[in-house]
């Protein structure tokens, strides 16, 4: 995470296409979109407690995380934010909590966390939500350092914590990011709990400069680190920890973002593990809940220089429509952030600087990202945020600052992204030490809103102004042999001629969730030709008659159950 490496960048490389990318498609706009921070007047008023203190505990410059989620099934997006605390002063750590804000039906937002039955037990870190339980309502779990919480949406009106009766606390350890996947597609969503690093209270050494007494956050290789944990789903509202013959209790690593996805299109969810200057792992799904970890040999485990990056926030999308799975990672300013092109048969290759993301990202310390449609053009833009994880960062490295503006890297539809920025509006001229980055179309007006939560400071909440500029789809699954939220699904769409690919996954980015329902970007396109579903359990479905600019609800074995036009404005 601290480790600066140097990079060179070979000119010849960096104008080299990323191979095998279909042609740029045509966009409504060559101007990307425009974000506005909306957060103070939608009612999004949270501010991150961390607990700062002058002994620099690692924990409190890594949080916090939030989700979006429809907590009450009335189709408007919720959000989730958690908060940070004090381990070493109660006073500051009863001033955290966290928080539940209803969405109006409009976009805005009321504050329900004082009857929601939501508690601030432990130092929170990140949270990921499905409905474990397949009773139709959708649940949250809470990562901590400390005892991690479970808790069940009884009916949209308020949760209980059942983390005992589930068996899903955890031991007193760092957890960081959480998904729920559904390993054994068995129709329940089973819990995979990353942790990071051995920092307790009672083994922070110092770090810094001894000359100008100045004390920062030690690097993550001062701690010994921590095995991740996969919790099996009993199919009776309790877990057994299985990580041990899962296969995944072997490997030992940093570990702070996590995301599942079928990168080899076998039908069987995989899971990636961002580990912090420690390779980062790759478990393959062997079936029957048995997993390989193949990050090495797959491409993923280092950078192209052989050397690991400080992984922090990831995501799978196919970017380059290949109909492939891609994946992207959040590194240290100086290293770049990654992205791995998914070659097929297994193997990645780094695309960092020919695909144009390396020169962009080299000055940033990144954490929560998502390959996302923001334009609606049909492709996968790269949003990403960044804030530093030292305090007096410039007397370290000349120019560096602790707040740090966020990115927006547009696909310009050729293997390559381009740096939109400062184009993007006034959202992303905001400078924070930014931390979750959550995605949601949050007015159901077609096009991705983002959550961006700060550490020690106020969230973010940055409305989307494409508005009715390229048209769109939102898909929402029901399963029913499936699990009820559909983890897992592989639904692919055909429209004007070409095919995109996306999956239904629960825990992405960082210490967060984007949305449940599937975002579809369409562009020009005035038709769906087809709409084809692979459920969590391997059946298909073509779904005939789905126009668009609509929310959709395709329930499995049914069809579409519902539509709702998109709430577009002129």
């Amino acid at each position: 995470m601290r480790r600066a490496v140097l990079i060179v960048v070979c000119l010849a490389a960096a104008v080299r296409v990323a191979g095998g990318q279909r042609a740029a498609t045509p966009t409504p706009s060559d101007a990307p979109p425009r974000f506005t921070n909306t957060a103070p007047a939608d009612g999004l008023d949270f501010r991150h407690v961390n607990g700062g203190t002058p002994d620099r505990h690692l924990l409190e410059i890594m949080g916090s995380g939030g989700l979006f989620f429809d907590y009450n099934e009335d189709g408007w997006v919720d959000a989730f934010i958690v908060d940070g605390g004090s381990l070493v002063d109660p006073k500051v750590d009863a001033t955290a909590r966290d928080r539940l804000y209803r969405n109006r039906g409009n976009g805005t937002f009321e504050d329900v966390s004082a009857s929601s039955g939501f508690t601030h037990a432990s130092y929170g870190m990140g949270a990921c939500a499905a409905d474990y339980d397949n009773d139709g309502w959708t649940d949250v779990y809470v990562t901590a350092v400390g005892p991690n919480r479970l808790y069940h949406n009884d009916g949209g009106k308020r949760f209980s914590d059942v983390t005992a009766k589930a068996g899903v606390a955890g031991g007193p350890v760092f957890s960081t990011s959480c998904a729920f996947v559904d390993v054994e597609r068995d129709g329940d969503v089973d819990l995979f709990v990353v942790n990071y690093v051995d920092a307790r209270i009672d083994n922070n050494a110092f770090c810094g400069d001894t000359t100008k007494k100045i004390r920062i956050y030690c690097h993550p290789l001062n701690f010994a680190p921590l095995q991740n944990v996969l919790y099996r789903n009993n199919g009776n509202g309790t877990f057994t920890d299985v990580s041990r013959e899962s296969g995944i209790a072997g490997h030992k690593g940093n570990g702070l973002g996590v995301v599942s996805g079928d990168y080899d299109d076998d039908g069987l969810p995989d899971i990636f593990v961002a580990n912090d200057t420690t390779p980062n792992f790759l478990f393959h799904n062997e079936g029957r809940g048995v997993f390989k970890e193949v990050a090495l040999p797959s491409g993923v485990a280092v950078a192209a220089d052989g050397r690991p990056r400080a992984g922090m926030g990831t995501d799978f999308g196919d970017y380059d429509g290949d109909g492939d799975l891609d994946l992207f990672v959040t590194n240290h300013e100086m290293e770049a952030h990654t992205l791995f092109r998914n070659l097929g048969k297994g193997l990645f290759e780094d695309v960092t600087f020919p695909s144009g993301v390396g020169p962009p990202t080299l000055p940033f310390v990144g954490f929560g990202a998502g390959f996302l449609d923001l334009d609606n053009d049909g492709d996968l833009d790269l949003a990403i945020v960044n804030g530093h994880v030292m305090n007096s960062a410039s007397h370290f490295r000349p120019g560096a600052k602790e707040a740090q503006r966020n990115l927006l890297l547009r696909n310009e539809g050729n293997g390559r992204f381009r740096d939109v920025t400062r184009q993007a509006g006034p959202g992303f001229e905001i400078e924070n030490v930014s931390r979750t980055l959550a995605a949601a179309d949050i007015d159901n007006d077609g096009d991705l809103d983002l959550l961006v939560t700060n550490n020690a400071g106020v969230a973010d909440l940055l409305r989307n102004g494409a508005g009715a500029g390229a048209n769109s789809l939102l898909v929402k699954l029901v399963g029913t042999q499936s699990n009820r939220n559909a983890i897992g699904a592989r639904v692919r769409v055909t429209s004007g001629g070409r095919t995109q690919v996306r999956e239904v996954r629960a825990g992405a980015s960082y210490l967060g969730q984007h949305d449940l329902r599937v975002h579809i970007g369409l562009g020009r396109a005035a038709a769906i030709e087809r709409l084809e579903i692979r459920w969590p359990n391997g059946q298909a479905e073509t779904v005939p008659n789905v126009t668009v600019n609509q929310i959709v609800t395709i329930t499995e074995g049914k069809g579409v159950t519902a539509r709702e036009a998109l709430k577009r404005t002129p």
